[in-house]
């Protein structure tokens, strides 16, 4: 880490052996190689990365493709290996996977579900990937992967917080390593607790979308439990760039603190904005206003300078933490780019290693094969401790960090500092919670 100078601050899952009364894993059958969607002929594997390479979401889109072009390097064998020497899993040897050597197309999906889909559509069809992965928006997750479960590819979600993704939107075919919005209120509220109390009144501010309602869900019910009270929630809509009328209603609203339902580009406006009009230097009701950012990132911090300080929220990964995965990505990420890697980043590459690892397990590219190694895979070694693949519908299950905007930073990367790693216990919850209910992963689709 010093040497950056970025400044301060498995288990496998494994089946029946084959012997007298006993069956091989579904995965490990001859039967499991061939008559799947773009199933690799040659000696080369293509993987598609769709993110937001223009739009609100495109600062951490494209910090996603180059997480992704360092994984595919590690994964043929370049550079230092990166998390491949702190994964706990270790079937991957710097050949490709399953020694064909990894290629890859990327897209634009500017943040909009249609675009995203057609673009994933023509690298299934004409590019012949056999994994999808990118997303910088919950919206174009759920499409992408409603549409990757239809053609019999997998899709390895990277960027997408809404409880729908793995709740009423599961499919077998999609996996989603980051958190969700449900597990940022319940690591949020009994730090919002200590620091602000229990007698706050809330306005919500919330984008349009399937992960901004989902998250002012989460929030309102977390911190109503602690005895706040929510005043009022307006939706904005995504990229709106001047959120200068949703926010002077909330000098007059009574509300005494503002909590941002936005993220890339919309929070990093409407942040600044409700500084500008002043908000945080207010009391009202004979407390200090202020300002809740429920899910963070680097860039977005970086983006608000200033007026992120004091600023509480979650994130699924930061680059200061020291765990021994955390400091081999933030070395190769940083010696490759010049800077700390973002969680968007983080998310990116974990999620390209771990469809690498299960291919290789399962000895097949077989979405089918891929899915059965996944489900309920335990591992550590990738940046949060250990971690879960939940089987019954595609969840990891990790810790999460609370954040805070730095009081005093050093440089542009340093502008957040973690609170607390909030054990992964206090935000499970069962499969059949209310807020993720009406969804079935139904059956593997392994295409043509």
């Amino acid at each position: 880490m010093s040497k950056m100078n970025f400044s301060r601050r498995g288990v496998l899952k494994t089946g029946a052996i084959a012997g007298a009364g006993l069956t091989l894993p579904t995965y490990l059958r001859a039967d499991a190689h061939a008559g799947f969607t773009n199933a690799p002929t040659g000696s080369t594997v293509k993987l598609g990365f769709n993110v937001p390479q223009t739009g609100p979401y495109a600062q951490e889109g494209l910090d996603e493709l180059d997480a992704y072009y360092l994984a595919v390097e590690h994964l043929n064998g370049g550079g230092d290996g990166g998390m491949l020497n702190t994964f706990s899993s270790k079937v991957l040897d710097g050949t490709g996977i399953l020694g064909k050597k990894v290629e890859y197309v990327t897209g634009d999906t500017q943040t909009k579900s249609d675009v995203a889909r057609a673009s994933a559509q023509s690298m299934i069809q004409k590019d012949g990937v056999v994994m999808v992965t990118g997303g910088s928006s919950s919206g174009v997750a759920v499409a992408v992967q409603s549409l990757c479960q239809e053609a019999g590819v997998i899709f390895m979600a990277a960027l997408t917080h809404s409880n729908d993704t793995t709740g009423k939107d599961r499919k077998r075919n999609g996996f989603r390593y980051f958190f969700n919005a449900y597990m940022s209120g319940a690591a949020l509220a009994p730090v919002l607790s200590n620091v602000y109390g229990n007698e706050r009144r809330a306005y919500h501010l919330t984008a349009d979308y399937t992960w901004g309602w989902t998250q002012e869900e989460s929030i309102k019910a977390s911190t109503e439990a602690l005895g706040w009270e929510t005043v009022q929630t307006v939706r904005t809509p995504v990229g709106a760039g001047d959120f200068s009328s949703y926010i002077a209603p909330v000098l007059n609203s009574g509300a005494d603190t503002l909590i941002l339902n936005h993220y890339g580009g919309d929070m990093v406006n409407s942040l600044t904005q409700a500084v500008q009009f002043g908000l945080r230097d207010k009391m009202v009701n004979g407390k200090q206003f202020e300002v809740i950012v429920p899910l963070y990132s680097e860039l977005m911090a970086a983006g608000a300078g200033a007026n992120i300080q004091g600023v509480y929220g979650s994130m699924n990964w930061n680059w200061q933490l020291q765990d021994a995965g955390t400091q081999a990505f933030v070395k190769s990420f940083g010696e490759k780019y010049g800077r700390p890697p973002s969680g968007s980043a983080h998310t990116a590459y974990v999620q390209t290693i771990l469809y690498a690892d299960a291919v290789t397990r399962a000895g097949t590219f077989n979405p089918c094969g891929v899915v059965e190694a996944l489900e309920d895979f335990e591992f550590d070694g990738m940046g949060i401790g250990q971690t879960l693949y939940r089987g019954s519908d595609h969840q990891c299950f990790k810790d999460v960090l609370i954040m805070k905007g730095a009081d005093n930073p050093t440089n542009q990367y340093d502008t957040l500092e973690i609170v607390e790693v909030t054990p992964r216990a206090q935000v499970e919850y069962p499969d059949d919670h209310p807020m993720f209910a009406g969804g079935e992963l139904g059956a593997c689709n392994p295409g043509a």
